[in-house]
C-alpha cells in the first residue's frame, strides 16, 4: 500500500498486484467508479478517444491499440510538450499499445484481451472490423459480458456509411454550418463539436450498457454516428424549419428567437453580451439599465421586442456605451441581469474560476481543464498521464500473450 510519485497517475494510495505465473505486475488505483474494467479502444482523431479518456478518468484501464505509426491525432502539431493539443487532451490515463491487425498473431493478441474486457471501442470504417475476422456476436459469445461500441459518420447500413466524415463535414451535412457565423456567411463550430458530441453520446450510451448488462448479466452493441449526434443537438432548428416554415437566420452574436440578447460594446471598448429571458427581467432592465420603464411598456413581451429588434437594440446600445465595462458589470449584476462579457482564450486562460487539473507526458507536467463533474464536493486534482506510442506494448503482451497461451491449450 503506497502512494503514487510525481502525479504521474492519480494522487492516491495503490496496490501493486504481481502474478507469479505471468511476471507482470499492475498498479491498481484506488479510486474511481470504474475501477476494475477493462477497456480496449481500437482509436484515433477524436470521437472514440474521448469516450475512452472518460472512462479511463473514472477509473477504467484503457488500453489504446494504435496502428504501427500511431493514432494520426498525434501529429495534428506538437505545441505540448512535443506532442498535439488534441492528443494530450484525449489520451490521458491510457496505456498504449501499437499493433498491425494485418497479421493473424495479432488478432489472436487481441481476441485474447477482448475474453477479459468489459468494453470495445472501434470507430474504423464500418465493415472493417468483420473484414479483420472480428465479429461482434462472435466476441461476445465467447465473452457475454462485453459491450461494444462502433462509431461512424453516418451509421453501418446504406451508401452513406461509405463516406468519409470529419468534423467540419459534419457541421455541413446536417445544417449546423448554416445557422452558425454572420448575417454574410456560414461559418464553422470552432471546436470539433461533431466529434465530441458524438463521444458524449457513446460515453453515456456506453454507461447505460454497464448499467444494464448489471441487471440482465449480458453486454450488448451500440452504434452511435456523428452525423446522429449532431442532427440531435439541431433538433431545434430543425423544428422551426419544419413546424415553423423557415429556419433561424444567422444573427452572429445575436439569438434568433430572444430580444435582447447580444452583444453590445461598452465607453471602453469592450463587449459585454447580455440576455433578456423573461418580462420581468425586461421591466427591471429597462427601470434600471436603460432608466426608461416606458420603453418597456413600448415592447411588453419578446414577440413584440423580436419584431423592433433593430429599435430595442440601438435602445441597449446607447446606454451602454455611456458606460465602462467595469460600471456596466456593476449595474447588471445589481439588477440580475443576466450578462458575460466577450472573452479570447487568453480571457479562459487567466479566467478566476478555470479549474484546473495536472496531467504529464514524458516532458513534463501540463495543465489542463479539470473534468466538469465534481463528486461529495471533491474535485479531481490530478489525471493519468498521456502516453508514448506503445509505451505499454511489452507489458500487456507478456500478460495476454500468457493468457492466450492457456487458452489455446486447455
Amino acid at each position: 500500500n503506497k502512494t503514487v510519485p510525481d502525479s504521474t497517475y492519480f494522487n492516491q494510495p495503490y496496490f501493486i498486484i504481481h502474478c507469479r505465473a505471468c511476471t507482470w505486475s499492475s498498479e491498481v488505483l484506488l479510486m474511481g467508479a470504474l475501477n476494475g474494467l477493462l477497456v480496449v479502444s481500437l482509436e484515433q482523431a477524436v470521437a472514440a478517444p474521448f469516450v475512452s479518456s472518460r472512462l479511463a478518468d473514472a477509473g477504467a484501464r484503457v488500453l489504446k491499440i494504435e496502428r504501427p505509426e500511431g493514432d494520426f491525432a498525434r501529429n495534428y502539431d506538437h505545441i505540448v510538450n512535443g506532442q498535439s493539443a488534441y492528443f494530450v487532451w484525449l489520451n490521458r490515463g491510457k496505456e498504449s499499445i501499437s499493433m498491425d491487425l494485418k497479421h493473424p498473431e495479432e488478432i489472436k493478441l487481441l481476441c485474447s484481451i477482448l475474453k477479459k474486457a468489459d468494453v470495445l471501442i472501434e470507430n474504423f470504417k464500418p465493415g472493417s472490423m468483420k473484414r479483420l475476422g472480428l465479429d461482434f456476436n462472435e466476441l461476445r459469445e465467447k465473452n457475454k459480458k462485453l459491450i461494444t461500441c462502433s462509431i461512424s459518420g453516418y451509421g453501418s447500413q446504406g451508401e452513406w456509411s461509405k463516406m468519409k466524415a470529419y468534423d467540419l463535414l459534419i457541421q455541413a451535412e446536417t445544417g449546423l454550418a448554416s445557422i452558425t457565423g454572420s448575417a454574410d456567411a456560414p461559418g464553422r463550430v470552432g471546436i470539433s463539436v461533431a466529434d465530441i458530441a458524438t463521444g458524449m453520446y457513446a460515453w453515456s450510451a456506453i454507461l447505460e450498457a454497464l448499467i444494464a448488462r448489471g441487471i440482465k448479466g449480458h453486454g450488448q452493441h451500440i452504434e452511435v454516428s456523428l452525423f446522429d449526434a449532431l442532427a440531435d443537438w439541431m433538433t431545434v432548428p430543425l423544428l422551426w424549419q419544419d413546424y415553423g416554415e423557415k429556419a433561424p437566420e444567422r444573427v452572429g452574436l445575436s439569438h434568433p428567437s430572444i430580444c435582447p440578447y447580444g452583444a453590445f460594446k461598452t465607453a471602453d471598448g469592450k463587449t459585454i453580451l447580455l440576455s433578456i429571458q423573461n418580462d420581468r427581467e425586461w421591466q427591471r432592465f429597462c427601470k434600471e439599465i436603460l432608466v426608461d420603464s416606458d420603453f418597456a411598456k413600448k415592447f411588453p413581451d419578446n414577440t413584440s421586442r423580436l419584431a423592433n429588434r433593430s429599435i430595442v437594440d440601438e435602445s441597449v446600445e446607447t446606454a451602454l456605451e455611456k458606460l465602462s465595462h467595469p460600471e456596466a458589470s456593476a449595474k447588471l449584476k445589481n439588477s440580475e441581469i443576466a450578462y458575460s462579457t466577450l472573452n479570447d482564450v487568453q480571457g479562459l486562460s487567466s479566467h478566476p474560476i478555470l479549474r484546473r487539473v495536472v496531467i504529464s507526458n514524458s516532458e513534463g507536467k501540463i495543465n489542463v481543464p479539470a473534468p466538469p463533474a465534481i463528486y461529495d464536493n471533491k474535485p479531481l486534482e490530478t489525471l493519468g498521464g498521456v502516453p508514448e506510442l506503445n509505451q505499454h506494448g511489452e507489458e500487456i503482451r507478456t500478460e495476454f500473450a500468457d493468457s492466450a497461451y492457456i487458452e489455446e491449450n486447455r
